[in-house]
């Protein structure tokens, strides 16, 4: 239990001034578009090749069909963040 207290509490932490950021700033947005494709690239290359892999720090281990889901999950954060960093032009 202890565990999940420390990455809910870092998720807060870091995920908090990342959401701030990618608001605020268009850049960002393109810089996080390029992290999720990749990410969402290398979690369905994992899946398709039935690849557990252990969250680093905890006795978690991550199954293939977590990780299918994770990668579904980055490659709509990676389009939103197409859209929103290149295509949408930003107000006046």
């Amino acid at each position: 239990m202890n565990m999940i207290a420390a990455l809910f509490i870092a998720l807060i932490v870091l995920g908090l001034p990342t959401l701030y950021f990618a608001w605020r700033s268009r850049e960002f947005r393109k810089f996080l578009a390029g992290a999720f494709f990749v990410s969402a690239g290398i979690q369905f290359y994992f899946y398709l090749a039935k690849v557990s892999v252990p969250l680093l720090g905890t006795n978690l281990v991550l199954t293939p069909q977590i990780i299918g889901w994770r990668s579904i999950v980055h490659f709509i954060l990676f389009g939103l963040c197409l859209y929103f960093g290149f295509i949408k032009k930003p107000k006046a």
